[in-house]
């Protein structure tokens, strides 16, 4: 939360560190004493333990990569040639043939005109190399950004790093369901409902370790889809007529435009399509009536199920609660710590939701939630771009949806403040103070002058008093009364006397 913008500030005012302090033990001087991070700032540690070794018999990490290098050659083959030949300048390739845009509602989509020519250059048809392209989008092999594509830090990576490769195998697994989507004629609804089932299938095949019979999976995928529509209370509105029992079992109501009833959707076609589209991202396979996991899918899951445990495990218990409250639970843990409880707590949620989950909580009125909500939206990743840049525009949320698009994007930390206007600059300024002044002490307020974008005292209290945030004055009054400084303090006191009437 601190600018990264290499100068001798004159804003540096922190005393320094006493005799007294110098001589604490580490293990005191690494005690708790605020949530905002820093030196000796973290309340919470918690106890490590080893991480447990995956299921017996599955390959090491270097033949899983290997695995998933082999099931997305022709993945990286599309990203490699988009480098090469899509891309006018260095760093940046456009999707289309003169400068033409990809066709609405396809963004990111190759140009006809494109596609021809790279199944052309690839000797594939232009259906198989549209696939591998959207392959390549899904694992992060390939960045888009509106109409313009560049490679992926993933694509730099993938012949030396096991482990970006890894991370891309499981970013497309995530996607299945974009991956093969489900036929037209299908119930929208039920598809959705089947996609939020299927976590619950791969778990199942995950623990069985084996083979499991399609039919067995059917009657698995119908009582998760009948619990789903119980934990919705879907119940008909208007007059409605007798329910028709159902063969061998009891009638599940639902809105007559939404649903019908569960013996009616066709939920055979359903799991055969998810079994298809899982298997074309090579998670599973399945003859002879029966589902397997691959090595790469069992321990895919295996990981997302451990993931979920440790969470389960946290005192705050953080995979059972809100955005919000996950969010204050994680306040006080370290940065790795608190990464790794978003992870777990993303890993038990639709990344859709989640993601709008975190931005309602970042739209509250806790400015500590909002910074957090944007740490927990940079472990979701590309999968939350589409709607950080849908609020880019709400005031409160500009400057973090800024920066992470900027990071996002690749820009260089050194650079990403240089997005932000001063004014949003002032704003975001002010809004980690007034995280800084709820949650944490007054000497780590004082520090946070130190990134102030301006370069005087008198230059920030000018441009805070107009920058419109709307904790200015109680930001104001809480460093008045933390700073040693009394000619200082009472500038700032003066200064939040003005906002507060109105003056200048």
């Amino acid at each position: 939360m601190t600018s990264r913008i290499p100068r001798d500030s004159r804003l540096h005012l922190v005393r320094t560190p006493s005799p007294r302090a110098e001589r604490r033990p580490d293990a005191e001087r690494g005690q708790a004493r605020g949530p905002l991070g820093g030196p000796g700032a973290v309340t919470q540690r918690r106890a490590r333990r080893p991480a447990p070794p995956p299921p017996e018999g599955t390959p090491a990490p270097a033949e899983l990569a290997r695995m998933a290098r082999a099931g997305l050659a022709d993945a990286v083959r599309a990203a490699r040639w988009a480098e090469k030949a899509l891309r006018p300048a260095p760093g940046t390739a456009r999707l289309g043939a003169a400068d033409r845009p990809a066709p609405a509602g396809t963004t990111g989509a190759l140009s006809d005109a494109a596609a021809e020519r790279a199944a052309a250059d690839l000797d594939v048809t232009v259906h198989q190399l549209r696939a591998d392209w959207d392959a390549a989008r899904l694992a992060g092999l390939v960045e888009v950004h509106g109409t313009a594509a560049r490679p992926g830090w993933r694509l730099r990576a993938w012949d030396r790093d096991d482990a970006a490769v890894l991370r891309g195998w499981v970013a497309l697994f995530d996607a299945w369901s974009l991956v093969h989507p489900a036929p037209a004629e299908l119930p929208p609804a039920t598809v959705a409902e089947t996609v939020e089932a299927v976590p619950q299938l791969l778990s199942f095949l995950q623990l069985s370790a084996g083979p499991v019979p399609v039919p067995q999976l059917l009657d698995l995928l119908d009582q998760r889809v009948r619990e789903l529509r119980t934990e919705r209370c879907e119940i008909p509105y208007g007059p409605q007529e007798e329910p028709r029992p159902a063969d061998g079992g009891s009638v599940d109501g639902g809105p007559a435009d939404a649903h019908a009833d569960a013996d009616d959707v066709p939920l055979a076609d359903l799991l055969d399509w998810a079994l298809r589209a899982l298997a074309a991202v090579d998670a599973l396979t399945c003859a002879d009536g029966q589902a397997t996991l691959t090595p790469l899918g069992s321990w895919a899951v295996w990981v997302k199920l451990e993931q979920i445990c440790v969470a389960a495990q946290s005192p705050a218990g953080n995979i059972e609660q809100s955005a919000e409250d996950m969010l204050r639970g994680c306040a006080r843990l370290r940065p790795n710590a608190a990464r790794a409880e978003y992870r777990a707590w993303l890993a038990a949620r639709d990344a859709g939701s989640a993601v709008t989950e975190l931005l309602d909580a970042a739209r509250g009125e806790d400015a500590l939630l909002r910074g957090l909500a944007f740490e927990a939206l940079r472990v979701v990743g590309a999968p939350a771009e589409p709607d950080v840049r849908a609020v880019v525009d709400v005031a409160s949320l500009r400057p973090y949806a800024l920066l992470w698009l900027a990071e996002h994007e690749g820009t260089d930390p050194e650079d990403v403040h240089l997005v932000l206007t001063r004014e949003e600059s002032t704003w975001l300024w002010v809004d980690t103070a007034a995280a800084v002044a709820d949650h944490g002490e007054a000497e780590l307020l004082v520090r946070h002058l130190e990134s102030a974008p301006q370069p005087t005292v008198p230059a920030l209290l000018d441009e805070v008093r107009t920058v419109g945030h709307p904790r200015t004055v109680q930001v104001l009054v809480a460093l008045a009364a933390a700073h040693p400084d009394p000619a200082l303090a009472k500038a700032v006191r003066r200064a939040a006397f003005q906002v507060h009437t109105g003056g200048v």
